[in-house]
């Protein structure tokens, strides 16, 4: 399944992709994509909902309809840093020996299409295309054998990062991570049963057109299934959070020299089976 939620900003309705891509609305069933519909639970009644019975919404996704998040309400927006090897690497540091964690906060998150504001006093702002990842069953101290069960789907996230906040004003990454529009989500979900391999996606960003990150998850240091299980040992995870998991090599900090975004560019880039976003960017 593809879950989304579509309509003006705070005012989403959940949906479902049908086979055709058009939206058909979910608003009769649950009241969004959140919280315990995310649970195995609560998606099986989904998946016994005949589809094609849902009322269509009108319009294109992503072209006349607006998208949310994808995921509604999320309770930690979590990220791992560095846990590309091939990042790591354009970007001078180590390879990590456990998950680097940091957040994003919860009034970053924005629809996979809507503007990216370039914060006051920016001079550092950057992409990150990354895996999403979305709790389904919550859990603590789980283990890796049983990692996966606690996935409920995958999601494209732009990890949009201001690079001055984040390693040269002193304290911790996230108040560079955390601005306001520094988290686009979606365009929607995929429950976990579509995607094979999450270890093996294509994933890429262009900026204005031209091509700057071309990896695959391939390249992660820690995989979902060990991402999931080591956080779960500092904090309980719960149904609706989301975790994102780094990002491959070919970020406006990595290139020589570093470039960063202006307002007027354009970001797309999405990753394979889980869509595509596009940004504009704008002046805070």
């Amino acid at each position: 399944m593809k879950l989304l939620r579509y309509g003006p900003k705070g005012n989403e309705k959940p949906g479902i992709l049908d086979t055709s891509g058009r939206v058909r609305d979910l608003s009769g069933i649950v009241d969004d994509i959140a919280g315990d519909v995310l649970t195995p639970e609560g998606l099986a009644r989904l998946r016994a909902v005949d589809i094609e019975t849902l009322p269509l919404v009108s319009g294109t996704p992503q072209q006349d309809l607006r998208l949310g998040a994808c995921v509604g309400r999320i309770g930690k927006f979590i990220c791992i840093g560095l846990n590309y090897a091939d990042h790591a690497a354009e970007t001078g540091a180590a390879i990590p020996a456990e998950p680097i964690v940091f957040n994003k906060w919860t009034s970053a998150i924005v629809g996979p299409d809507d503007d990216v504001e370039i914060p006051r006093n920016s001079v550092k702002t950057d992409w990150e295309v990354e895996l999403g990842v979305v709790i389904g069953k919550p859990g603590r101290y789980i283990d890796e054998a049983d990692a996966m069960s606690h996935v409920a789907g995958y999601c494209v996230i732009n990890d949009v990062s201001e690079r001055e906040f984040q390693t040269e004003r002193g304290g911790t990454w996230d108040k560079g991570k955390g601005c306001d529009t520094f988290g686009p989500t979606g365009p929607w979900m995929v429950t976990a049963d579509e995607i094979a391999d999450p270890q093996n996606l294509k994933m890429w960003l262009d900026v204005d057109d031209k091509r700057f990150q071309n990896g695959s998850t391939k390249t992660m240091i820690f995989s979902v299934q060990q991402v999931v299980s080591y956080l779960s040992r500092f904090m309980s995870l719960q149904s609706g959070d989301v975790i994102s998991t780094g990002t491959p090599p070919g970020v406006g900090l990595g290139q020589k020299p570093p470039i960063y975004l202006k307002a007027g560019q354009t970001m797309t880039l999405g990753i394979e089976g889980l869509g595509t976003q596009r940004q504009r960017v704008v002046a805070a």
